[in-house]
């Protein structure tokens, strides 16, 4: 078992084809048919010949193919990749088909896309203390944790423990601590997702998205719906992101020893900073079980909120070394 600094810059290379130390930039839209192997379209039985034989890259390409391969083994199940993180969750939710999706606080585009399915379909949708009351077989309980923006942790084995005593499959995002800091396969998730924009793209120039789930057949379907809701990943996203891979591994624990710092420090000088009201973050939470979960340690992500609605407005264009800006997960440092 290779560590994971190593797997990261190998873990694709029996999908390398070429001779390029690094993954070349592929942006070709189309790839000519190997005419000694012609199969009718209607003869072919899966897509796994689109991993060697490409056709169109919206069904798939080579660096498509080598970063789902090192995902997979990275983040321990079968991945699928997407033009973002809704996309994925978007596949995950025409494949698996909810009457009933369970959240509570969580990323505005995953509420909106649940809604979609609630205006159009009667998808309903519940909050988690309504897993015991409304839950069924084959509904998904979907929960964030590190829960955006706060920082703070939900417990995933409880949460699976609910919904699996009502047959509903427990999804995770798990976005804001991204293995090594928590693997939530260890703690019950049914399938986990991520937007790779974020940690693991790390330099603010991608969008992507990660759906892992366990089993072989049902990623295969996902790829089948990804190709027909125009979902996939782009030539040139997948080049960045298996660039931004390779220093995966220094970046996130790096990440996350900074941003410990720093809460710790204002915790511990709250007398010093008359305007700060509250501070959030994973580190502070008492609860048993968020050192087990956050094992590889804390989201590099916390929340504080000020005490007058003025110091709230000017503050985040005040800071020298925090960019005034969405997201996070770069290398530099952004304050919304």
């Amino acid at each position: 078992m290779v560590d994971l600094a190593t797997l990261l810059l190998h873990g694709d290379d029996e999908h390398n084809r070429v001779t390029d130390v690094a993954p070349p930039i592929n942006v070709a839209s189309t790839f000519r048919y190997d005419n000694d192997n012609l199969v009718p379209w209607r003869d072919i039985t899966n897509l796994d010949c689109l991993d060697e034989y490409p056709v169109y890259s919206r069904e798939g390409h080579p660096n498509g193919v080598r970063l789902e391969a090192l995902f997979s083994r990275f983040l321990g199940g079968h991945a699928v990749c997407y033009s973002c993180g809704l996309g994925g969750f978007l596949s995950a939710m025409v494949h698996f088909n909810p009457k009933r999706v369970f959240m509570d606080q969580c990323y505005h585009g995953v509420q909106g896309i649940v809604g979609i399915m609630k205006r159009n379909y009667g998808v309903e949708r519940y909050g988690l203390a309504d897993i015991e009351k409304h839950a069924q077989k084959g509904d998904i309980v979907h929960v964030e944790t590190p829960i955006n923006p706060f920082g703070t942790s939900l417990d995933i084995s409880e949460l699976a423990r609910r919904a699996h005593a009502k047959g509903a499959l427990l999804m995770v995002d798990s976005t804001f601590a991204p293995p090594p800091l928590q693997n939530a396969w260890d703690f019950g998730a049914d399938m986990i997702m991520h937007s790779a924009t974020k940690y693991f793209g790390g330099h603010s120039d991608l969008l992507s998205g990660v759906l892992v789930v366990k089993d072989k057949e049902t990623a295969s379907k996902l790829k089948e719906d990804r190709i027909c809701l125009g979902s996939n990943i782009s030539n040139l996203d997948s080049y960045l992101l298996l660039r931004s891979l390779r220093t995966y591994d220094l970046r996130i624990k790096r990440q996350s020893e900074s941003a410990t710092k720093i809460v710790q420090y204002l915790n511990d000088h709250k007398n010093d900073f008359p305007a700060l009201d509250k501070l959030y973050h994973s580190s502070l939470q008492s609860d048993d079980f968020v050192k087990k979960q956050l094992s590889g340690g804390y989201g590099p992500v916390f929340s504080l909120t000020l005490k007058t609605e003025e110091q709230c407005k000017t503050f985040c264009s005040s800071l020298k070394l925090f960019q005034h800006a969405t997201s996070l997960g770069g290398v530099e440092s952004l304050v919304e």
